[in-house]
């Protein structure tokens, strides 16, 4: 029996709203704009790229880490009308480099790019950088300290801060370019996923983490450019791009051993020593007894550490609200051995010493490693 219906109509063609993106076709370049609250910046950035790679089959992948400024539902919208333009929204992990790194491998690029979306970097420089991929360059650094290049857009304290962990990075760790902290730089897709594992998610410089992971391997060819103004947003560098640095620093100069993240950890314990020997003093000169005084100064370096580690060493995944307060108390848990040793070793040692910071010391080094492993693996679960 035949059919009455009648056939199905043929797919429409898509429709592109605005400027027509060209054809359908698989990109030869990604380029990948990690974002937090750069709404303002996305249409022109867009229509810079557009206008710059004319000619070039490419598409822009822009990771935003829950930007509460509406940057995501921006860009879907631009989305909408360009389909090159895509955005992965991130909930609940933060961090430039992690941004970098999940953009560079979610490419369908062979090659791709980085760049900021303040436009402080200089687009016009891709078609340029996509050239010398071709030229048997490995990674292509678009640097502001090579002849010809400036940093205009730095203040005075920043240039100063980026030149020296330039001349660091350099000694420390031999990367041979001349800016190996720029924030725009190409490479090739392959290049990502061979390092990937290798690769820090925390921290700013992911130029420098690759160069270094890779170990002379890569030939660089550098692009001079002029760093420019921030057009709108602000900064998102502060103090713990230093901690960061640092960290990345020993971390691979110690060939992985050390982590970033337990740098930062042992750093914010460091810290917590010192208030510890603070409040130790302080109950001590209240005439309460060394036990008394320890075991008060204990739960105030407990809290005060997991307060600092919760806003510095694991942000990425930083807990608020109930899971805040649950998280405390699990901390308080797995801790609760380390600190009985802790209290029971340092009333040993001040009885034998009568020296009541040695004492301090070593009751706050005896849980170290115990906080840390029970730490990661059930408060702030997952870090790596």
């Amino acid at each position: 029996m035949t059919s009455s219906l009648p056939p199905a109509p043929a797919p429409a063609a898509p429709v592109f709203i605005g400027a027509n993106p060209g054809p359908a076709v698989a990109p030869d370049l990604t380029v990948v704009i990690p974002t937090f609250n750069e709404r303002g910046n996305l249409e022109p950035l867009v229509a810079r790229l557009a206008h710059v790679l004319a000619g070039i089959a490419w598409e822009a992948i822009f990771v935003d880490d829950n930007s509460p400024d509406g940057t995501a539902d921006a860009l879907r919208g631009i989305g909408r009308r360009d389909p090159r333009i895509r955005c992965i929204r991130r909930v609940g992990r933060r961090g430039l480099a992690g941004a970098c790194i999940e953009g560079m491998l979610a490419a369908q690029a062979p090659v791709v790019a980085v760049m900021d979306a303040d436009l402080q970097h200089d687009e016009s420089l891709l078609p340029q950088m996509l050239e010398a991929m071709g030229t048997g360059a490995d990674v292509v650094v678009a640097t502001r300290y090579a002849p010809g290049g400036d940093a205009e857009g730095f203040s005075a304290w920043r240039g100063r801060g980026s030149r020296l962990a330039t001349t660091l990075a350099q000694r420390v760790l031999k990367v041979t370019s001349s800016d190996p902290m720029s924030g725009f730089f190409m490479l090739r897709r392959e290049t990502v996923e061979e390092l990937a594992p290798k690769l820090s998610t925390q921290g700013f410089k992911i130029l420098l983490d690759i160069l270094a992971s890779a170990r002379g391997r890569l030939k660089v060819k550098e692009l001079t450019y002029s760093f420019g103004v921030r057009q709108s947003g602000d900064s998102k560098l502060d103090n713990r791009v230093l901690m960061d640095f640092l960290g990345l620093i020993v971390s691979k100069a110690s060939g992985g051993l050390v982590s970033l993240r337990f740098l930062s950890f042992a750093t914010v314990g460091a810290a917590g020593l010192v208030v510890h020997l603070a409040a130790l003093r302080l109950g001590l000169g209240f005439a309460l007894s060394f036990l008394v005084a320890q075991t008060i100064a204990t739960l105030t370096a407990m809290t005060f550490n997991y307060v600092l580690n919760n806003l510095l060493t694991y942000r990425d995944r930083r807990l608020s609200g109930w899971a805040f307060l649950r998280g405390l108390l699990a901390f308080y848990a797995i801790c609760g051995l380390g600190a009985a040793a802790n209290v029971g070793a340092a009333e040993w040692a001040f009885y034998q010493t009568a020296q009541w910071w040695l004492a301090g010391i070593a009751g706050a080094c005896i849980g170290a490693v115990w906080n840390y492993a029970m730490s990661r693996a059930l408060v702030w679960k997952d870090a790596a």
